[in-house]
């Protein structure tokens, strides 16, 4: 007896230490161990910020739509013809779809079946199920993101995954846009869902994300494309971009990359992972001629120039080991300042700025933005190559003065070509109206443009007007460029295309056209941008008539009506 009442009283120790650990150590985490076994929890998806044009229009959206959920307890028996059937109505695939009826974990009674399923196609799924007599599929919100436009700025929105991001704006301002997630819970009954009457139950609200403003004009981007795809088609190039910019605002009204995708299906067949993103910002090339203005304008803020100077250009030029040569034959020619960007002669812009030294020019061409980002918001932008001035040799001075040896993207380019528009003051260009912070951290938008003073005005006004001679149908290269009953100022470029694999020139070329009108009051600057096209060509004949046809379309759209300035009287020739 005395064994036995000693062996008693060992286990009600144990018993009774038990209950004070319980009761007394630890209740809480026991008590919440326990309410988890009969709670359900039902998460409540916040609505995806839009994403909108500068007029409210959107380039992005949601629209209702429902997640397809199974419960294995209840499918798990007719898995096989229930899986066929939603198989064949909502396109998803049959394996997939009969593990997720059978149960992926043991117990589970709450299964994903397919996401992102459009409302009235779900509804009429279930409704098939019941007639068909099948139980255990219902259906939850989930919202469905939508591009009402299509391939329209595809390449700067991005799109979306199943549950992420997965290019443009949309990964790069996720956090605003996503919001935050709410989630209710209940106490239920044998785990069913079935809620208890007044039992405990919380309900966290979500937060819809907040809309992302951007300076594109919906319209204009779609006019855009169509002439750039235009463009692409009849010169057989492999790509092209254009930029249209708000001269005194820097806001970016059209950014346009060719070929694109439709953002609604973007693994399309055809559909290559270069086309999902934005050439303009992420591709860099030589600007070729475009440049020149860059060179003379700051040549005449630095007192070393003015239009009227004269130069005697010979037929080439040797230059240590090399020798530059024109794009056009001819003998010595008289040709001024203004000639010099007329005719776009390599050989007169080495003369001219021989008056720089390689410190001076990339000083300059610093403060026109190139060899850095815009940072407007766009990831996987490059900064594009421009060399330090220190090390910088008086034979890569001369041919970055006609714009070879640097490299720049599209937008970089146009916001250097804006900075002549307006005034010799450089706006930096903007993609998103008033501000907004990317997911690294970085503010961007409208309210922290910059404004940086480059050139003087007079440097300006007078590259400008060196610049209307270019379109002159007498005296430039680029008559095509013109816009009828308005005074553009513009230059071509044409250079050659660098291999990336051996970082040699392959033979083909990039050609474009950069300018601005009312070349006298500066509202738009329009850039365009065509790689390796097929056909014999420069800037002035391929790319030249696309800045016509888009530069006409803006001006109309803006209602901008013609100065009724005088063209430009400074000569060519002396």
């Amino acid at each position: 007896m005395r064994i036995g009442f000693v062996l008693i009283a060992i286990v009600l120790s144990f018993f009774g230490a038990r209950l004070v650990q319980l009761q007394g150590v630890d209740p809480r985490s026991y008590a919440a161990m326990a309410a988890a076994e009969g709670a359900a929890r039902l998460p409540l998806e916040a609505e995806r910020g839009d994403i909108l044009d500068r007029n409210g229009v959107p380039l992005a959206d949601s629209i209702r739509g429902k997640m397809v959920i199974a419960d294995p307890v209840l499918t798990a028996g007719t898995a096989p013809d229930l899986a066929r059937l939603l198989s064949d109505r909502l396109s998803i695939d049959y394996f997939k779809t009969l593990s997720a009826l059978r149960g992926r974990n043991t117990g589970s009674r709450y299964e994903y079946v397919a996401r992102r399923v459009p409302s009235t196609l779900a509804g009429d799924t279930l409704a098939a199920l019941d007639d068909a007599g099948f139980e255990g599929i219902t259906l939850e919100d989930d919202p469905i993101r939508d591009y009402p436009a299509g391939d329209v700025a595809a390449n700067l929105i991005g799109y979306m995954g199943t549950d992420e991001p997965l290019g443009g704006f949309e990964r790069t301002f996720d956090k605003q846009l996503a919001g935050t997630d709410g989630l209710a819970t209940w106490q239920s009954t044998s785990g069913k869902g079935v809620r208890i009457p007044l039992r405990e139950s919380t309900l966290k609200e979500p937060k819809d994300g907040t809309p992302l403003h951007t300076t594109i004009d919906r319209d204009l981007q779609w006019f855009t494309a169509k002439v750039l795809a235009q463009a692409v088609q009849q010169y057989r190039a492999e790509s092209a971009s254009a930029v249209v910019l708000d001269t005194r605002t820097g806001e970016t009204l059209a950014l346009v990359d060719v070929p694109t995708f439709d953002a609604n299906a973007p693994t399309a067949p055809g559909v290559k992972k270069e086309d999902r993103g934005s050439r303009a910002m992420s591709d860099t090339y030589e600007p070729g001629s475009v440049e020149k203005v860059l060179t003379v304008s700051s040549l005449i803020d630095a007192g070393k120039a003015f239009p009227r100077q004269k130069f005697k250009v010979p037929p080439n030029l040797a230059r240590q080991d090399r020798v530059i040569g024109d794009w056009f034959d001819h003998g010595m020619i008289r040709l001024t300042l203004a000639g010099i960007i007329a005719k776009s002669s390599n050989i007169g812009t080495v003369l001219a700025a021989d008056a720089f030294s390689p410190p001076q020019l990339v000083a300059y061409l610093q403060r026109f933005g190139l060899g850095q980002k815009t940072n407007v918001g766009v990831s996987g932008e490059t900064q594009g190559l421009l060399k330090s001035g220190d090390v910088m040799t008086s034979q890569e001075k001369d041919r970055v003065a006609f714009g070879q040896s640097l490299s720049v993207n599209v937008l970089q380019m146009a916001a250097a070509v804006n900075t002549i528009a307006n005034k010799g003051v450089r706006v930096s260009p903007s993609l998103i109206s008033g501000s907004a912070v990317t997911d690294e951290g970085m503010t961007v938008g409208t309210d922290v443009a910059t404004r940086t003073r480059v050139v003087s005005k007079q440097a300006a006004r007078g590259t400008a007007k060196m610049m209307e001679k270019v379109v002159d149908p007498e005296d430039g290269v680029a008559p095509a460029a013109a816009v009828p009953g308005y005074l553009v100022a513009g230059k071509t470029g044409t250079a050659q295309r660098v291999e990336a694999e051996c970082g040699c020139y392959d033979g083909s070329t990039t050609v474009s056209f950069g300018g601005f009108a009312p070349a006298d009051d500066a509202r738009f600057t329009v850039y365009v941008v065509v790689h390796a096209p097929r056909v014999d060509g420069g800037g002035g004949s391929i790319a030249g008539p696309v800045f016509s046809r888009i530069m006409g379309y803006v001006l109309g759209r803006y209602g901008v009506e013609p100065t009724n300035g005088k063209p430009s009287r400074l000569p060519v020739e002396w």
